[in-house]
């Protein structure tokens, strides 16, 4: 494998063309720039290979999921991407092939969202490979989007479809069958490749009363809604929006609803709305071409930290849950 400054110069120095603060990656920092009256939003993720992907999962895919989770978190705050730093913590395993896979990865989604490399570290590891970004974005001054402001009474709604990511695993590890071709690759593929609502987050500043991403499971982070803003919500199953794909095999599988609503891996985004602005709703989505779908309420906690998240069958009867969704400990 090429030494480390080699590796640097050769695949990771264009990544940070378009930045000029990165300094071809020359210096020991960058400097970035914000415009007059803009503030900077931060945000970190790390993957873990055997854990955040499979092994046999192309590079190209592992370096779009690593970017595209940390932009799925600046959009939950409203903000617009801009640039990152990464580190790489490479095993055994990892030669020139797969590294000049992973590269190409972010420099097909650097273009697609926008973003530039500013810097980052590289080093070997005789584990599994570990890596981490961390991305930057910017907002305008004023409020951006808070887990902490959801109020009783405000709708709670999600875009695009749940379960797609948490079922897509499932597929590649062989623990579905019966689905037809195009339904396991749509599957495998909402899985290696989420899709952030970059345009859509800084759409909702003004409009959403709180927002985060679904990352752990629809249920987990509807509870992080919950205790930070002191409500209880309800969700209704039946509205809670699902593809053809995860239709498909709940019709093979009905067993596999709770998987579905706390599986995790969806990377889309829930927010409150205040009543009487659904028609607002209703345009965003039309304009961006993208479902956003009311799938339940907040009310007033019933006890006094709130927390609770009631997920409702279609007779209104509380669906009992193992578990709210994943966790790393």
């Amino acid at each position: 494998m090429r030494g480390e400054f080699e590796t640097i110069a050769r695949l990771y120095a264009p990544l940070a063309a378009g930045a000029p603060g990165a300094f071809g990656l020359r210096n020991d920092a960058a400097v970035v720039e914000l415009a007059p009256g803009e503030r900077s939003v931060v945000t970190l993720d790390a993957m873990v290979e055997g854990v955040h992907w499979l092994p046999a999962d192309p590079p190209e895919a592992v370096a779009r999921k690593l970017l595209r989770v940390n932009l799925s978190d600046l959009a939950a705050m409203g903000a617009v991407p801009r640039s990152y730093l990464l580190a790489t913590c490479l095993g055994p395993s990892v030669g020139d092939a797969w590294l000049e896979g992973f590269v190409a990865g972010l420099a097909a989604d650097q273009e697609r969202y926008g973003v530039t490399l500013l810097g980052g570290d590289t080093t070997r590891t005789p584990g599994p490979t570990c890596l981490s970004l961390t991305a930057l974005g910017a907002i305008s001054e004023g409020p951006c989007l808070m887990r902490s402001t959801l109020k009783a009474g405000d709708g709670l709604y999600v875009s695009g479809t749940i379960g797609d990511g948490a079922l897509g695993l499932d597929v590649l590890q062989d623990r579905i069958e019966g689905l037809a071709a195009a339904d396991r690759d749509f599957l495998a593929e909402r899985y290696r490749l989420p899709q952030p609502r970059t345009t859509l987050g800084p759409a909702l500043l003004g409009l959403a009363s709180a927002c985060l991403d679904v990352s752990d499971g629809l249920v987990a982070d509807a509870s992080h809604l919950t205790e930070e803003s002191g409500v209880d919500l309800e969700i209704e199953a039946a509205a809670v929006p699902l593809s053809a794909a995860v239709r498909a095999a709940l019709g093979h599988r009905p067993d596999l609803l709770p998987r579905v609503l706390t599986g995790g891996d969806d990377y889309e985004l829930l927010f409150g709305v205040a009543a009487g602005r659904e028609g607002e709703v209703a345009a965003l989505s039309a304009r961006l071409a993208l479902p956003l779908t009311r799938i339940g309420r907040a009310v007033p906690a019933r006890a006094a930290e709130g927390g609770a998240v009631r997920v409702l069958d279609e007779a209104g009867r509380p669906l009992a849950l193992e578990t709210r969704g994943w966790t790393h400990f």
